[in-house]
């Protein structure tokens, strides 16, 4: 079973500038990440570490469409020694805002998945939440959040 959801949420700013704030390092590392190795680029493998662990994340760049489409894969976080997908979209909207939408992908194991499908789903929901606060109030939920 190919496990998957997406979530959204729009953030009121233009495209290209939620694609830079989830591309660049030193923004993302502002909002969500603790490090980031580089930016995501095509063809890229950056890694990631958040504040709450100790051990880093390989993120594989697949796919760049500038301002548009980002796709990368990283470990499923159920350790089961496989990557699942991440596919991020940035839909303009026609009041100059930005509908970003995440689905992550490929999940194996069927319902003994799910906790972990559902964990990162919640996940990412944060993160767009965390990047909405940082680009329309400059602030970083995730400060003091984290032990």
């Amino acid at each position: 079973m190919d496990e998957m959801y997406r979530v959204q949420l729009k953030i009121r700013r233009p495209a290209a500038e939620v694609f830079e704030a989830v591309v660049n390092p030193a923004k993302i590392t502002g909002y969500f990440l603790g490090e980031a190795s580089g930016p995501l680029t095509a063809g890229a493998e950056v890694t990631w570490k958040f504040p709450e662990f100790e051990f880093r994340i390989p993120v594989i760049v697949r796919e760049v469409e500038q301002d548009r489409r980002l796709v990368f894969e990283w470990p499923a976080a159920d350790g089961g020694g496989y990557n699942t997908t991440v596919e991020m979209l940035f839909v303009p909207l026609e009041d100059g805002a930005t509908m970003l939408q995440i689905a992550e992908t490929g999940w194996r194991g069927g319902a003994a998945a799910l906790p972990f499908s559902h964990g990162n789903a919640g996940g990412w929901m944060f993160f767009i939440a965390a990047l909405k606060a940082y680009l329309e109030y400059g602030i970083n939920l995730r400060a003091g959040g984290v032990r």
